[in-house]
């Protein structure tokens, strides 16, 4: 017999926001990655500019494939840039350089939050692995109380996870538009062209905390009364 949960409501509207958050962004970076700059460099000239300019010389630049896959290695010092940035003049493309190149400057300034947040990483990880094999467990063995808590509270290290992501990725946006708005890289009408690629960007990492916050909040809900009972 089917059943319905009215919780999974809940895990409804979080995939809804989540998808609705990844839609934007593409359809932002696609819209932006029609226009070229008028400075005519390229995500990878933009990128070694920035750190170059940022007094950064220990972290290489590396191209890698895939599509908005662009990312920051603190541990190797390896700024990667996706194949739909690295080698592009679009206005989209030198934004995504520089938003990475902003997490390259936070790691040189030992920004806080981005320290904490590498530190979470591995902790955060083993809890969203092991937290929902841990609630089954308590299930299955009669409704344990303790296993309950114990999953759920390492699921909420994923929320955590998520909530100290969001000042860091801020960070990095706003430090990304400072430097291309002082620099000669963008032209003054190029870069809010810029800010809404950014922005767009950011609010995924809002959809997969308010996501997360809304799978943590279902899971209280379903086991609440137990634990009260």
């Amino acid at each position: 017999m089917f059943f319905w949960d009215p919780t999974y409501t809940l895990v409804i509207i979080g995939l809804l926001i989540s998808m609705a958050a990844s839609s934007y962004v593409n359809r932002t970076f696609k819209r932006y990655d029609t226009v070229r700059s008028r400075s005519g460099v390229t995500g990878t000239d933009a990128a070694r500019y920035i750190l170059q300019q940022s007094g950064i010389t220990d972290v290489s630049v590396q191209e890698i494939s895939g599509e908005l896959t662009d990312n920051y290695n603190g541990q190797t010092k390896i700024l990667s840039l996706s194949s739909s940035t690295a080698q592009s003049t679009s206005v989209a493309a030198i934004g995504v350089a520089a938003h990475e190149c902003g997490h390259a400057v936070q790691d040189k300034r030992n920004y806080i939050p981005m320290r904490l947040r590498t530190a979470i990483v591995p902790v955060a990880n083993i809890g969203s692995t092991l937290s929902f094999p841990i609630i089954i467990l308590g299930v299955i063995l009669g409704m344990n109380h303790t296993l309950i808590n114990i999953g759920i509270a390492a699921f909420s290290l994923a929320l955590l996870f998520q909530l100290v992501t969001l000042p860091v990725e801020f960070n990095a946006s706003h430090r990304a538009i400072t430097i291309l708005a002082s620099g000669g890289i963008l032209a003054t009408d190029e870069v809010p062209m810029v800010r809404r690629v950014l922005t767009a960007a950011a609010l995924t990492y809002v959809a997969a905390a308010l996501a997360t916050f809304l799978q943590l909040l279902r899971l209280i809900i379903l086991f609440g009364n137990n634990n009260r009972d």
